[in-house]
């Protein structure tokens, strides 16, 4: 099966800025492929180099096996782009909005009017069709821009960060709309900073730093291989990190620590026997759920940065 994105050696520089340095990118059919880094890690360029809005100094990119230099018109009838930036026209309406997209992709008639009301109605918006979208929260804007992706039936959506700065309930929409995209048989493509969208919505992610790929995989693949194991401790009286074989690190977190180590359930029931003997008093003794954030610190050495 053909891949739906083919990502090979891609460099785009701004003036003496290096924004991408050489990416390589794989996207298979129906997965949700996270692309995961900081502000300014070459992420937005990286959406704009896939949807043709920008051209790559250096790279060969194909999706849907088309050739993004010779064959653009057609990929972009297979595409949906959710920018980063919302391209809506305040003084109309959203209604108004949306059937200018979908003319400007060529949807006309009886034909327009069915993809409109079903995109509002994805969206969450058919009741607040006609109000100017000056009148709209900054979460409903977000979720008419996607509406606008979504006119020509995409087999792929490209969303560059679609949840900055909306509300808990436009954020949980959108989630809940691109899993049932996904379900459909959409690919969707997602940009974001924040991990735990990742880890709701990804079952491939790709992490990007300072212009690079530094890691590329299935989202439990990349944990199994790069989170840092740990133990969580925490007890009464207890003001010094606890010594059981078996801990690389202890690092104080909030009252207890948090004890790196290759073997998690050997530590555990060491330090478990160990404070059971000492008549210590426990609070806390758990196993430390993998995350992305342990992830991207390994890989990077900082933390994600806003």
């Amino acid at each position: 099966m053909t891949d739906v994105l083919q990502v090979r050696g891609a460099k785009k520089s701004y003036g003496s800025h290096q924004a991408l340095k050489g990416v390589d990118l794989t996207v298979k059919p129906g997965s949700c492929f996270g692309l995961l880094g900081p502000n300014g890690a070459g992420k937005s360029t990286m959406m704009k180099l896939l949807t043709g809005i920008i051209d790559p100094d250096q790279g060969h990119i194909e999706v849907f096996g088309l050739n993004i230099r010779k064959e653009l018109s057609a990929i972009h009838q297979l595409i949906g782009y959710v920018p980063q930036d919302i391209t809506l026209y305040e003084k109309l309406s959203g209604k108004q909005n949306l059937t200018f997209f979908g003319r400007m992709h060529g949807i006309r008639g009886t034909e327009l009017k069915k993809r409109i009301a079903e995109v509002l109605e994805a969206v969450g918006l058919t009741e607040r069709a006609g109000d100017e979208v000056a009148s709209y929260s900054g979460g409903m804007k977000r979720r008419i821009n996607i509406a606008a992706a979504l006119l020509h039936r995409p087999k792929l959506v490209i969303m560059d960060e679609p949840t900055v700065g909306i509300d808990p309930q436009s954020r949980n929409h959108i989630f809940e709309m691109i899993r049932k995209l996904q379900r459909d048989g959409v690919t969707i493509l997602y940009s974001t900073h924040y991990m735990e969208e990742v880890e709701a919505l990804c079952d491939e992610v790709a992490i990007i730093d300072h212009g690079r790929i530094v890691s590329q995989g299935g989202l439990r693949e990349l944990l199994e291989l790069h989170a840092v194991k740990a133990v969580y401790a925490e007890a009464a009286g207890v003001s010094e990190p606890p010594v059981v074989d078996g801990i690389v690190k202890a690092t104080q977190e909030g009252k207890g620590w948090v004890l790196e180590c290759d073997h998690p359930l050997s530590v555990l029931s060491a330090l478990s026997a160990k404070w059971a003997r000492e008549g210590v008093t426990v609070k806390a003794l758990e196993l430390m759920q993998p995350t992305l954030d342990s992830v991207f610190l390994k890989l990077t050495g900082t933390t994600l940065r806003d």
